[in-house]
């Protein structure tokens, strides 16, 4: 009997893994070879399938072409053959014919119980699952694995790790199921070691390297993102290349070829530009033909601000037409065409332009669409725009739309507001693709200090309550030195009309104090019990007016058992307060008082984003009048202004901005000569931290410090010895009537990743100072005690008047002892008066703002470059909810 077999092998099988080659192999390798033993005319008489677990003999059959009743031949064999591998559910496969009687001997490719990753730290599960295209209970098959692995490395690739690795294996299990273990080396991350620029000879490479994203691998560049290697980035930085010749006048500049070349080791990349320069060309004539007629070709041509002679700026010429599409676009021309026709003359270096406005007809607004905006209605959208439909189209308009919106706080930040035509040529559809984000905030914190002991603060805010624009607000605080609370709420359009109402009801419990010794004391009390009333109109689009009305009532007093003092010795508490405990500052504070203000505040604000803007300023002034009623009467004048502008267009964010105040009274509380400010301790500027960066709490100012002196009697001699330690002074800020503060920042952009975090870096330098109080009336206190051991006494005490030229004795003492010899005093502190100064305490620094999931909050470190006697000053600074 005669037989012919066709077999294929499977290959790489094993017990426990298999390692899975990622190299095709050859078809014959998998068909292997046909022994002929037979006639070549047999006809196929039956067709049998053994081997199968899963599938049917049948579907088995279905793969093939051949049929009972043809003839057998070689050809069909391997056909046959190679059908059955390319359905990839087989391991392996042979075709024998024995004399018409065919047999199809197959083994099942396992089934994949499990897919398995190992040795992955840079890129997560979730990140490398998705691009795996094999799955538990799918048919294993080598192709797949191989496609998959280049998957794997694909991704390790994009983030610049070259040299990632992954060997797949095979772990076989029973039932013909096998688990798919990928093993991952990483790798390090690889870095751009050189990069190297030939032909350029009109600039160096280090300028060229700074025009470019990439950056080389240095010690300098450790926090530089820009070190890797990226494909995208390369032909980035080709176009960034170009930019800046054509700014330069090089209007013939090319990049020739740009190679990024692998090092054998996998780790460093060397990156290779071709260029070539040209000649440096400059303007021609440069002139507007405008065929708009409201436009004239005239009056544009003046206003350009390139001019014949000047080296041609490519940068420029973009920004011309970008300035001219606006300018139609303000009377109305939405889709003005600006065509620049350039004539360059490669004799005479010059690049003539003609800026060419094509025809076009007057926009008007057909419709206004607002999408996305699943909790907000769409009038609060809508109230933002600065068109109306049927209005005719205006670009300035639209810009100022979209900084409203923005401002808003309820959307994405690069939201812009589209431009599609209508049905008509005339006509212009202006759409908004909003994406809300959470305007409710909920704040729980709680802690413990050794200064505040147990700490509590809680608030809820929702800046869009019911989706109406609307402002809620509650905030609790609770610790040892403070509690308040406090709810307020704001309807920005009331009655749909531009008038904002918005009210507070408060209570606030704080606890003024000092510190000596590193423990906190607690000098006076201040309860506030209130409310104030606002309402606001604009009066024009960057012109707004607000006038507000508050009531409060304070009582404010100091601990009787430490403070005060009972003369008589008759009452069943202390009454008086006593200057030698508690400073004559503080006694002039203590009392009940009912203040009533009346106040407004003019805006003129142009500046994109309220919340956080780039660009823009503002200016304000503001003044709240106390004595509609009530106990207190003074005038509290403020000023702000502040500016935003970009640097660069890579994102740096430079910002200036000053405020200054001063508090008139408006009542006579005393004679100066007796050391009594005509404006009340609560009612004056402080300044500090975190006004004043590089500052403690009203570390800056007029402020008592009251010295203490060790010593005693030697031979009859009192001995005093000072306590200059900062920490055993006691130091107390009594503010002033008048205050200026002046900051200047620059904001450095981040990566998109530390962008998306909310992290804001910034470089400051801050300047102020609080000044102008009376003179308070300090003191000397002195300690009568006995000449000598023999002779004891109890001791007396005196105050002396130090404000005076001459000093005063205010309490007199018995100067003798029982026995009639002389009592020696004994200095036990002293005060000392600071601070008083226009003079500006000047700080430097870096910070970082971060909007955190907990709130947020920023980190100062700073230095005092210039400060005065007694301030107190403050390395590093922490504040949550404060931004500048």
């Amino acid at each position: 009997m005669s037989k012919t077999s066709v077999s294929g092998k499977w290959i790489g099988a094993s017990v426990l893994a298999v390692m899975v080659s990622l190299s095709a192999a050859p078809v014959a390798a998998q068909t292997g070879e046909a022994t002929i033993a037979a006639p070549q005319d047999s006809t196929i008489r039956s067709i049998n399938v053994v081997g199968t677990q899963r599938l049917e003999a049948d579907t088995v059959r279905s793969y093939i072409r051949l049929r009972v009743g043809q003839q057998w031949t070689q050809a069909a064999g391997d056909q046959a053959l190679k059908d059955l591998y390319a359905t990839e559910l087989f391991a392996d496969v042979s075709v024998r014919n024995n004399a018409g009687d065919i047999t199809i001997d197959v083994r099942e490719n396992p089934v994949i119980n499990r897919i398995i990753l190992e040795g992955n730290k840079r890129i997560k599960n979730d990140k490398i699952e998705p691009e795996i295209k094999l799955a538990p209970r799918q048919i294993y098959s080598r192709s797949k694995v191989r496609a998959d692995v280049a998957r794997i490395v694909e991704l390790y690739k994009r983030q610049g790790r070259f040299a990632a690795q992954v060997e797949p294996k095979l772990v076989q299990l029973d039932q013909n199921r096998v688990d798919i273990v990928f093993e991952i080396t990483e790798g390090p991350k690889s870095k751009v070691r050189q990069i190297n620029i030939i032909g350029n000879d009109k600039f160096s490479d280090g300028k060229l390297r700074g025009e470019m994203v990439t950056k080389q691998a240095r010690l300098t560049s450790i926090f530089s993102s820009g070190t890797s290697y990226d494909p995208d980035r390369l032909a980035f930085d080709q176009q960034k290349l170009r930019q800046f010749y054509l700014t330069e006048g090089f209007a013939d500049f090319r990049v020739v070829s740009a190679v990024a070349e692998l090092t054998p080791d996998k780790k460093d990349f060397i990156i290779t530009y071709v260029v070539e320069e040209g000649e440096r060309y400059k303007f021609g004539e440069v002139k507007v033909d405008s065929k708009i007629r409201d436009f004239k070709s005239e009056a544009l041509t003046s206003s350009l601000r390139m001019k014949n002679g000047d080296w041609y700026n490519a940068k420029m010429v973009e920004d011309t037409v970008e300035g001219l599409q606006e300018s139609a676009g303000l009377f109305g021309y939405a889709f003005a065409e600006v065509n620049p026709q350039f004539n360059r003359d490669k004799d005479a270096l010059t690049m003539s332009i003609t800026f060419d406005i094509a025809e076009a007809q007057r926009v008007f607004v057909e419709r206004i669409d607002i999408n996305g905006n699943t909790i907000t209605q769409d009038k609060v959208v809508r109230r933002e725009f600065r068109l109306n439909e049927g209005d005719a189209f205006n670009s300035i308009g639209v810009k100022r739309t979209t900084d409203r919106i923005k401002s808003l706080g309820y959307f994405q930040e690069d939201l812009e507001v589209e431009q599609a035509e209508g049905s008509t040529p005339d006509r212009i559809v202006l759409t908004t693709n909003v994406e809300e984000k959470a305007t409710g905030e909920l704040s729980l914190s709680a802690g413990f200090s050794s200064i505040e002991n147990f700490i509590f603060q809680g608030s809820i805010t929702q800046r869009n309550f019911r989706g109406k624009g609307q402002e809620l607000r509650t905030n609790i605080s609770y610790s040892s030195y403070s509690k308040s609370a406090e709810i307020g709420f704001t309807e920005p359009y009331l009655f749909d009309r531009s008038i904002a109402l918005s009210g507070d009801i408060f209570r606030r419990d704080l606890s003024s104090f000092n510190f000596f010794n590193n423990d906190r004391n607690t000098t006076y009390e201040q309860a506030t019990t209130g409310f104030q009333l606002r309402t606001g109109v604009p009066i024009n689009e960057f012109l707004y007016f607000q006038a507000r009305y508050g009531l409060s009532y304070d009582d404010i007093s100091l601990d009787r058992g430490l403070f005060f003092t009972d003369p008589d010795g008759t009452g069943p508490l202390p009454s008086t307060c006593d200057p030698v405990l508690a400073g004559r500052f503080l006694c002039d504070a203590i009392g009940k008082r009912l203040t009533s203000t009346l106040g407004y505040t003019l805006l003129y604000d142009t500046r994109d984003n309220r919340i956080r803007p780039t660009r823009g300023h503002s200016l304000s002034i503001s003044q709240d009048f106390a004595g509609l009623g009530g106990d207190v009467r003074y005038v509290r004048t403020r000023l702000n202004a502040d500016k935003h502008f970009k640097v660069t267009d890579s994102g740096f964010i430079f910002s200036l901005s000053a405020e200054g105040g001063y508090v008139h009274p408006l009542e006579n509380r005393g004679s100066p000569a007796l050391g009594i400010d005509d404006v009340r301790l609560t009612d004056r500027f402080y300044l500090g931290e975190p006004q004043i960066r590089g500052f403690d709490i009203r570390g800056v100012g007029p402020r008592v410090q009251r010295i203490f002196f060790d010593g005693g009697i030697e031979n009859g001699v009192p001995v005093n010895v000072p306590r200059l330690d900062r920490k055993q002074i006691q130091d107390d800020a009594i503010g002033g009537r008048a205050y200026y503060l002046a900051r200047a920042e620059l904001q450095i952009p981040l990566g998109s990743g530390a962008k998306e975090l909310g992290l804001r870096p910034s470089v400051f330098i801050d300047a102020g100072a609080v000044f102008k109080v009376t003179t308070p009336i300090l003191q000397t206190i002195q300690q009568k005690s006995a000449a000598s051991a023999t002779t004891p006494s109890l001791p007396l005490f005196y105050t002396v008047n130090t404000s005076g030229t001459t000093p005063v004795l205010e309490t007199t003492t018995v100067a003798t002892n029982p026995d009639g010899s002389a009592r020696v005093p004994v200095l036990q502190f002293e005060e000392r008066f600071f601070g008083d100064s226009w003079k500006p305490r000047v700080s430097v620094g870096v910070g970082v703002n971060w909007n955190s999931p907990f709130g947020p909050f920023r980190i100062d470190i700073a230095r005092a470059l210039l400060k005065e006697p007694g301030d107190d000053t403050k390395l590093f600074t922490f504040n949550v909810g404060t931004q500048f």
